[in-house]
């Protein structure tokens, strides 16, 4: 018979297969006497069965040791942060040096928990739920907004859409995989862009990039940009632009969504209907099954607005139709919130033909006669039905707006400088060369000035970033510095009471978080809270396009 000890304080002999016994004792905090006896509140128990031993044992393998785990998590971000840079000699993490991050690697079978990352994510398991194609968004912390109910009640019209077979409908325009996404009644609620259906995603399903990238791989992407993050880019002008209150970026959010219409892989398409066909025959063995339907694409996710037309159209209109002097004032100011929003995450991709215009001009009001006054009665009353019916006679304003879509290809980590500038178009436009209106620095100014504000804007962005499982810091950091540069040149600009083309005309400049060392090797460093300036000196080859 073999004695073993069964509590709430497992105690056991651990061993090693290299190093031999590693300790001999409680392995939940219980400890014996120094007299070796064990404490009163541990009894001893006598298995007469191989069986019995077994089970004890594969319970022991179970336990896994939780600072293990940690002390991995940390050891592997601290090799992230020791690419070298030294700013104070010149050197700048802005210099042509590989964007590759060291990457550590543990091949201990405890390093498998929630805090690794990699673009394979575990199945999420629903608990308690009905089965449907979005099994694994059943937890609450997908597609969930607390703070935005109306966002999320616009996901949930979406998902239910979907499961009533009324699927997004693929936009046919662009290089990339984006999709009207409609509601039970097939209205058109928001445009979706799966991560993985960008120009240069895996799985775009437009074949120009495809070919762009076979025939001509030296100039395939655009150098100052990380690839595919496109949506994550999207999502963030929509976070600048609510803490700018600027208000002409369309709500935008990183989204989970499941379609028969979106690029799926064949293998992903035929493993979906074979689980159906099992289920709908043995819905015992369905139930074990993960997921029934096709997997979630993660994306950006942006509100659709009605009644808009691309710029051109209406910057055309406005040539041979000159508008009022207040319908002007009004679209002026919208048109430099525009600027500053394209200014600030330094987008590369502002055309004419990716911002909209809406213009409504009001019907014309019916002409009816006056009724002559009598002088009789009152007066005051007489007076005031004067002034209503002026009043009345008066035109309607017609009504102006803008909005600002197809932010994916911002927040670079350096300013272009290879072959294209990638400018700004509206730069050309009569508007560039106002200069920017008081409205305009009361809304701006203070808080651009403020480093705080600057610092809680980055903050902001870095917890929306770090949830792309191919983050980077130093990469986000680069990425940092660039709109850093941008905020402190677009602060000047409105001190000095420059035009958006002026201000486009300014130098570029870095401001990158210095690096403090820690310790005595190069490989333990930290980003400190001092910053440094710097300006760019190369320029790319063609500075017209």
């Amino acid at each position: 018979d073999i004695e073993r000890v069964p509590s709430p304080a497992i105690t056991s002999t651990v061993t090693d297969d290299n190093n031999g016994v590693i300790a001999n004792g409680s392995v939940a905090g219980s400890s014996t006497s120094q007299n070796g006896h064990l404490p009163s509140h541990i009894t001893k128990q006598t298995y007469s069965s191989m069986d019995e031993i077994n089970m004890n044992v594969e319970s022991l393998d179970s336990i896994q040791p939780y600072q293990g785990s940690e002390d991995i998590a940390q050891d592997g971000r601290a090799r992230m942060n020791s690419i070298n840079s030294n700013n104070s000699t010149g050197d700048s993490i802005h210099s042509d040096e590989a964007l590759i991050p060291e990457v550590g690697i543990s091949t201990t079978r405890f390093a498998r928990n929630k805090r690794n990352r990699g673009e394979h994510t575990p199945l999420i398991k629903g608990r308690g739920r009905d089965r449907s194609e979005y099994e694994d968004l059943d937890e609450e912390t997908f597609n969930n907004w607390p703070n935005d109910p109306a966002f999320t009640e616009v996901i949930r019209q979406a998902e239910s859409a979907i499961d009533a077979g009324v699927n997004p409908v693929r936009i046919y325009q662009g290089s990339s995989g984006s999709y009207f996404v409609k509601n039970t009644e097939g209205k058109t609620i928001g445009v979706f862009k799966p991560k993985d259906e960008e120009p240069y995603g895996r799985l775009n399903p437009k074949w120009t990039k495809w070919l762009h990238r076979m025939c001509c791989p030296c100039c395939f992407g655009r150098s100052c940009l990380i690839p595919n993050q496109g949506y994550m880019s999207e999502a963030g002008a929509s976070l600048v632009d609510r803490k700018l209150g600027l208000n002409v970026v369309p709500n935008t959010k990183v989204v989970k969504l499941a379609s028969e219409t979106f690029n799926y892989l064949r293998i992903d398409v035929e493993k979906s209907k074979a689980k159906k066909i099992v289920n709908e025959h043995f819905p015992k063995v369905g139930r074990r099954f993960h997921r029934l339907g096709l997997p979630p694409k993660m994306g950006s996710f942006q509100m659709f607005v009605s009644d808009y037309k691309d710029a051109d159209f209406h910057l055309r209109r406005f040539e041979s139709e000159p508008l009022d002097s207040v319908t002007q004032e009004k679209f002026q100011l919208l048109f430099e919130r525009l600027v500053v929003l394209d200014y600030i995450i330094r987008n590369t991709d502002r055309g004419n033909d990716n911002w909209l215009i809406k213009y409504k001009k009001p019907p014309p009001c019916p002409s009816t006669p006056s009724p002559v006054p009598s002088g009789k009665g009152d007066p005051a009353g007489a007076e005031q039905a004067s002034l209503n019916e002026t009043a009345k006679s008066l035109p309607e304003l017609p009504e102006i707006d803008v909005a600002a879509i197809d932010n994916g290809l911002a927040f670079p980590i350096k300013h272009p400088d290879s072959w294209r500038a990638y400018p700004y178009h509206w730069a050309w436009l009569p508007c560039a060369k106002i200069p920017f209106s008081q409205q305009t620095k009361d809304l701006l100014l203070n808080k651009l000035a403020d480093m705080n504000f600057v610092q809680d804007l980055c903050d902001d962005l870095y917890e929306l970033f770090k949830t792309d499982k191919g983050f980077d810091r130093h990469m986000f950091e680069k990425q940092m510095s660039v709109m850093r540069g941008q905020i402190l040149n677009l602060s000047q600009a409105l001190k000095d009471s420059k035009s958006p083309l002026q201000l486009v005309q300014m130098p570029n400049v870095f401001v990158e978080r210095s690096r403090g060392h820690v310790g005595t090797s190069e490989k333990f460093r930290n980003f400190s809270n001092s910053f440094t300036q710097r300006f760019q000196k190369k320029a790319p080859f063609f500075s017209w396009c």
